[in-house]
């Protein structure tokens, strides 16, 4: 067990964070401000092999995993840069489509997805459902050759900005309150699919949007992998999906840290920089060591992915993705605190901060929910809700 990194993730960090830089987080909030995406910032990550790192090379990607892409959303966080977009389009999808799409289907679909120029959105939550996915009542049912898909699906980012999206649904003969998932690539300019925005309290690029499923008619190569495969392969999507969530958390908590640490050296009040009282540099360095904690059980969680050890990642990435988001709000909220009224002007850039952080506790799975799954998987304790 090594805790140094290799000369090739050190790299990678180092490239990802010159490109984040670039763009910096003014960027980031005029496109959010402006109703702008972060189009010229994709583009040129997917251009630099950033975005499909975890895609097989076959297919245009990197080759690598997990660990990688993590690195890639961490640096992009720290910089004030953050892609939404990365968690669902190449960790989720990507991951989905590489594991149990037909030659045919990751022909079709993984380059695009690997470079940037294919962009694909993940729909699971739906509003009756809750953090239950297995209330999930999406229906596909069959009609000859192909499928009808009828539901509605909530909290579904980045429509506006994807080709398809990737639906979670159940088959009209699978048995209610036992998930058996059916994944549908949808392109979002079917016939029957409806996009909604949800507003949203937010200064982020990415938007939120509700759809409606009305026989969506697809063809059937549509289906991802087998109708029968159960929850291995939504597996391979939810497991990525937290631990891009912690990447993305640990990434902002870096980012706010930063922030406080550079104001509170500078800011003098009494002949000395505020940085020497106690009452403000514990309270930083506590964040720093939860944040890097948080780090070290996100790569552990990278690590198990990637070696093919799905409910082990299961176990950690929802470990990391519960740590990761306390050490966000909390370096977040400690940013705004130490800098005083500064840290709610738009010139400090943190504010902002302060919804996206407490979103890393609510999605894409509620700390609460976490904690059930381990106190029954972890600990072997009666189930509690």
């Amino acid at each position: 067990m090594k805790f140094t990194e290799p000369a090739e993730h050190t790299e990678l960090r180092a490239a990802v964070a010159a490109l984040g830089a670039k763009y910096g987080p003014q960027y980031f909030q005029d496109c959010a401000r402006q109703g702008r995406k972060t189009d010229e910032l994709w583009k040129e990550a997917g251009e630099l092999g950033f975005i499909g790192v975890n895609l097989p090379e076959e297919y245009g990607g990197g080759g690598a995993g997990m660990a990688e892409l993590a690195i890639v959303m961490e640096e992009l966080a720290a910089s004030g840069t953050g892609l939404l977009m990365l968690v669902v389009s190449p960790a989720i999808c990507g991951n989905i489509i590489a594991r149990f799409g037909t030659d045919e289907q990751k022909q079709r679909w993984l380059p695009g997805l690997a470079d940037g120029t294919f962009t694909m959105a993940f729909g699971i939550t739906e509003p009756d459902a809750g953090s239950n996915s297995h209330m999930i009542t999406t229906t596909a049912r069959r009609d000859g050759d192909e499928w009808l898909l009828s539901g509605q699906k909530v909290f579904i980012s980045g429509v506006d900005q994807a080709d398809a999206v990737l639906i979670v649904g159940r088959t009209e003969d699978a048995k209610t309150g036992k998930l058996k998932p059916a994944l549908f690539v949808v392109p979002t300019d079917s016939p029957g699919l409806e996009a909604k925005v949800i507003e949203m309290e937010l200064v982020n690029p990415e938007k939120q949007f509700a759809l409606f499923l009305d026989d969506v008619r697809l063809p059937a190569d549509a289906l991802v992998g087998s109708e029968d495969a159960g929850l291995s392969q939504l597996f391979a999507g939810l497991n990525p999906e937290r631990i891009m969530a912690s990447a993305s958390a640990v990434g902002m908590a870096r980012y706010a840290l930063d922030k406080a640490v550079a104001y509170v050296n500078d800011r003098t009040v009494w002949k000395a920089p505020i940085a020497t009282h106690q009452a403000i540099s514990h309270p930083l360095a506590k964040i720093k060591i939860d944040t890097e904690m948080a780090k070290l059980m996100m790569q552990k969680a990278a690590s198990l992915y990637d070696s093919g050890d799905d409910w082990g990642a299961a176990e950690a990435a929802n470990m990391a993705k519960l740590a990761a988001a306390d050490a966000a709000v909390a370096a977040v909220d400690q940013a705004v605190h130490s800098m005083g009224g500064n840290g709610l002007t738009v010139e400090y850039g943190v504010a902002p901060m302060i919804a996206l952080s407490r979103i890393a506790k609510i999605a894409p799975v509620s700390r609460e929910m976490i904690l059930n799954f381990v106190a029954q998987a972890s600990l072997g304790l009666p189930k509690s809700y």
